[in-house]
């Protein structure tokens, strides 16, 4: 996930570099390659970034809007004077992440701080649905149903080429838009290179129907929760808010991919000297090695149904039917509370379904949540950084200052606007959730200035979150996926320009609708 997914939070480990100096050794006598410039973390980033920004409250000057039921009211800025010194603010610092865990403003003062009485700030109940899902993803691979699930669609598509890389591209794609499948990715490369070798394809076919996929999903996220739930939450609305706009920018932008993919894949295939991998003799070894997969045990197919149906409830349970006008279906407005005890029970169901047994299961339950607590970690820390802000009284400056800068634009440039802003901060914090914890109390207000929807400010940073960790390499899903598949990163570059020029398109085409309909 996510976050690219759980979102990645490192740069994979680059393969040994075959051009070292022989020179260049280690203790042992052993050659090794320059030390290279990499990008830091996401982690690193933010704590940067966190610094930065403490010291900035000391420059940009102090004040805030009124609000209404939440919302500023434009024409209302004013400039404040603040009441906290220096060390006060220090300390504000210092408990920056606490803050951004469980702090609580004071109505009174409108200081965060731990503990006391107000309005909960922090990020605990995102925190505790992030390991959730982390749980019950970790749960669902352990039983081994999901990875034969996809070996076993691949196996029986097989006969049909193009038919097989639309489904395996939408069954990826469908992971990421619901639950931003991303490092759970780097388990299928094993499967998808043989089976593609053997089809005929390249290795770059392989990587493309597991990478666009994914990718394109999170990018056109409908209920992700660690990219529309945390920046809905960040926003103040509600995760079903403008999930119709977002339905269908994944319908399109799946299949603009699977088109692409398809129509690189009969090209090589009439032509394999036209391919960006060319074949070695290692993958002819490879295209004999392809066998049937396994059949599915009758627990392996309950956990598979019991798998989708939890995603499908979640998607239930989070929609505004009411708002929708769609009366016959009941609006259950369930929040990250209920999402957070919905996966923690689907977990158990499915290991002890799975035949992990209780032990097996409770080990894959705090396994899967210790993988998933540096994407949590991650809107922690983010959130500590709205806190400083709020806490200095800079957030209603800056967004004043936004606000100047984009008014008079028409609602559907001030949505491709949204969609640029969010580039750049998509490349420095590749991590969806700590993204959207970052930018969305600053950017969605926005939108109230703009006279449209918070939620078209959400699907315009998830948009641009998704579309730039296609390609950034400071993301370990793309370094990753590329050293197992074993294809360059300046071929994937040069096979996805094309792609990402018209998803830039499409998606600008998309959120500028959005804007001018909502």
């Amino acid at each position: 996930m996510t976050t690219s997914s759980a979102n990645s939070v490192s740069p994979a480990p680059e393969p040994a570099r075959q051009d070292a100096d022989p020179q260049d050794t280690d203790l042992k006598g052993a050659p090794v390659g320059k030390r290279r410039f990499t990008f830091p973390s996401a982690f690193t980033v933010l704590v940067a970034v966190t610094v930065a920004v403490w010291a900035l409250t000391f420059v940009i000057p102090a004040g805030r809007y009124d609000t209404k039921d939440g919302s500023p009211i434009p024409g209302t800025y004013h400039s404040v004077e603040l009441t906290t010194g220096f060390w006060a603010r220090l300390k504000d610092l210092f408990l920056a992440p606490v803050n951004g865990l469980y702090g609580v403003t004071d109505p009174e003062s409108a200081l965060t701080a731990p503990g006391g009485s107000g309005d909960f700030a922090g990020a605990a109940g995102v925190f505790l649905f992030i390991l959730a899902v982390g749980a019950f993803i970790t749960v669902t691979m352990r039983t081994g149903a999901l990875t034969l699930g996809v070996a076993r669609l691949a196996h029986r598509l097989r006969g049909h080429r193009t038919l097989l890389l639309v489904v395996l591209l939408t069954v990826f794609s469908l992971g990421g838009t619901t639950y931003g499948m991303a490092e759970e990715t780097l388990g299928f490369y094993g499967l998808m290179i043989p089976l593609m070798l053997t089809l005929g394809y390249d290795r770059m076919v392989a990587a493309t129907v597991i990478m666009v996929g994914a990718g394109v999903g999170t990018l056109a996220s409908t209920v992700n929760p660690f990219a529309t739930g945390v920046a809905s939450d960040s926003a103040g609305i509600g995760t079903g808010d403008g999930i119709v706009l977002r339905l269908a920018m994944w319908v399109c932008l799946t299949a603009l991919a699977a088109a692409y993919v398809v129509r690189y894949a009969r090209r090589i295939l009439a032509d394999p000297a036209r391919s960006l991998v060319p074949v070695t003799e290692e993958d002819q070894l490879l295209k004999s090695d392809v066998q049937e997969a396994a059949q599915l045990t009758g627990r392996q197919r309950i956990v598979l149904w019991t798998f989708a149906g939890t995603f499908l409830f979640m998607i239930f349970a989070v929609i505004p039917w009411a708002d929708l006008h769609i009366t016959f279906l009941p609006t259950l407005g369930w929040y990250f509370p209920e999402l957070a005890a919905l996966f923690i029970v689907a977990a158990i169901a499915v290991g002890l379904i799975g035949g992990l047994g209780e032990k097996g299961t409770a080990t894959a339950i705090t396994g899967g949540a210790g993988d998933f607590i540096g994407a949590a970690m991650i809107v922690m820390l983010a959130r500590g950084v709205t806190v400083i802000m709020n806490n200095a009284a800079v957030t209603d400056s800056i967004l004043d200052g936004l606000h100047s800068a984009v008014s008079g634009a028409s609602s559907g440039v001030f949505g491709v606007l949204m969609f640029v802003v969010n580039i750049p901060l998509a490349f420095f914090v590749p991590s969806s959730s700590g993204h959207a914890a970052l930018a969305m109390p600053i950017l969605a207000p926005l939108a109230d200035f703009a006279g449209v929807s918070r939620a078209l400010v959400v699907t315009a940073y998830q948009s641009a979150s998704g579309w730039v960790n296609l390609i950034t390499p400071t993301s370990a899903v793309v370094m990753g996926g590329l050293a197992l598949a074993k294809v360059r990163y300046d071929r994937y570059l040069r096979f996805m320009a094309p792609l990402m020029g018209a998803l830039l398109v499409v998606i600008a085409g998309f959120l500028a609708l959005g804007a001018m309909l909502g």
